[in-house]
């Protein structure tokens, strides 16, 4: 078992700690669920949150206990499971001073649908529930509390939460920046060498937590692989018999597909004689377990972005690159040479890291758009009211037309360039170090 709470986890400061406290603190709060893929640290968050926050921690875990499950099954009045709680756990349940964690709560529909009673008959107690595929079980639409419970989606650890943890006096640097110049040579020189530990590790808190010991990356990666191990374990426990295959078949094409110089998925790719039809469903489980990002090509720049969606085109990624590497057996050493053979997939983890810190800090998941055949940008973003196509380079060379050609025809207020050159504004783009991706809403709004 990977625990998040081992291995120097406790040294490892989540953001979403800020949107919890600001749930605990709402008069008009409801339960809330955190949404995630598995391994990226709920459990922990929740409890640690509760330790801060709250004179007790009540946690329930589903899975571990049939007999609690079973509880559930007998009764839907708030007050009467708080007394049966009380029986499974040493601490106090007190309104306002007690958080309550239901953990792996998808093994009971009765317990999910149980948020809406305590919604709206004992709202004064603080419910947080979370679980290891409880998307696939939302999606499935079992006993769901319809607008009784509020969400938070989580994430694999950023960059910037490690960088605040490896390199604190970078961090802080960063932090503090108020306009859009050049970074100092130090600067650009050990925040790249981070990011590099960084890419090695990806953000799977016990992965991270070994490379903020410096236990070296074979250990990383026997991390790593038994995270992708359980994946792969879920796929036989969790998924419909008939989609067991398929999802497996394609989650194996991933590095594959990646690889290809436009990344876009091709169900040829997994197998010979594929059709979008059969396999669907496998990317939807998928999808729902958070496991992947799937990026739909958008047929014109427009608001909202999903409602110019191609959905017979799009491109699969993964829900952390340093997953992604060891899946695709990508050395870690390649990080840190230059290697000729080395050329689509530097771009393909380029794209896919860029990506992590889209999909962390902005509300829509991003597109991307192509032209009739004459050019492609890699990522359309949404804030808000505006639209910033993204193009993502994963060396220091700026060659190509696409970024050029959206921007003669659309005129966007700002085009977004990552790559490995400086921070700079070079008229209507705007150029940031790849390992800053974290911080674009800040460069936005500078």
């Amino acid at each position: 078992m990977i625990d998040g709470q081992k291995n120097g986890y406790m040294e490892i400061k989540r953001d979403i700690t800020a949107a919890l406290l600001e749930w605990e603190q709402r008069p008009e709060r409801k339960p809330l669920i955190i949404q995630g893929a598995r391994q990226i640290g709920k459990t922990w968050i929740m409890r640690k949150f509760g330790e801060e926050y709250f004179d007790h921690v009540a946690y329930f875990n589903f899975d571990a206990s049939e007999e609690l499950c079973r509880e559930f099954e007998n009764t839907k009045n708030p007050e009467r499971l708080i007394d049966i709680l009380r029986l499974y756990t040493e601490y106090p349940i007190e309104p306002g001073r007690t958080l309550i964690i239901f953990d792996e709560i998808q093994q009971s529909n009765k317990a999910l649908n149980s948020l809406k009673y305590f919604c709206e008959e004992a709202p004064e107690y603080h419910i947080l529930a979370a679980g290891s595929l409880l998307g696939v079980s939302l999606s499935q639409g079992d006993s769901f509390p319809v607008g009784k419970v509020e969400f938070l989606k989580m994430y694999p650890v950023t960059f910037r939460e490690f960088l605040r943890a490896d390199t604190p006096r970078m961090y802080e640097y960063l932090e503090n920046l108020t306009e859009i110049a050049p970074l100092p040579e130090i600067v650009m020189g050990c925040v790249a060498e981070a990011y590099r530990r960084y890419q090695v590790c990806g953000g799977m808190p016990a992965a991270v937590a070994a490379m903020l010991d410096k236990r070296g990356v074979q250990e990383i990666e026997e991390i790593q692989k038994a995270i992708l191990t359980a994946y792969a374990l879920d796929f036989a426990k969790h998924a419909p018999g008939k989609d067991i295959p398929r999802i497996a078949a394609i989650w194996n094409s991933i590095p594959s597909q990646l690889a290809k110089e436009n990344r876009k998925f091709v169900y040829k790719l997994v197998k010979t004689g594929a059709r979008a039809r059969e396999y669907e469903d496998g990317l939807l489980w998928l999808e729902h377990a958070g496991m992947i990002y799937r990026i739909y090509c958008s047929s014109k720049p427009g608001l909202p972005l999903s409602a110019y969606d191609d959905l017979s085109a799009f491109k699969i990624y993964l829900c952390d690159g340093g997953l992604l590497r060891v899946m695709a057996q990508l050395p870690a050493e390649v990080l840190w040479s230059e290697n000729s053979l080395y050329t689509e997939f530097k771009g393909a983890m380029a794209e896919n890291m860029v990506l992590q810190s889209l999909a962390a800090h902005f509300g829509v998941m991003p597109r991307y758009w192509m032209s009739e055949a004459t050019a492609e940008v890699d990522f359309l973003l949404q804030d808000n009211t505006s639209l910033f196509p993204v193009e993502v380079k994963s060396g220091t060379r700026l060659g190509g037309k696409s970024l050029g050609i959206y921007i003669d025809r659309f005129s966007p207020e700002l085009a977004l360039r990552y790559s490995m050159n400086n921070l700079k504004r070079d008229g209507a783009i705007l150029n940031i170090p790849v390992f800053l991706a974290d911080w674009t809403k800040r460069w936005i709004k500078i």
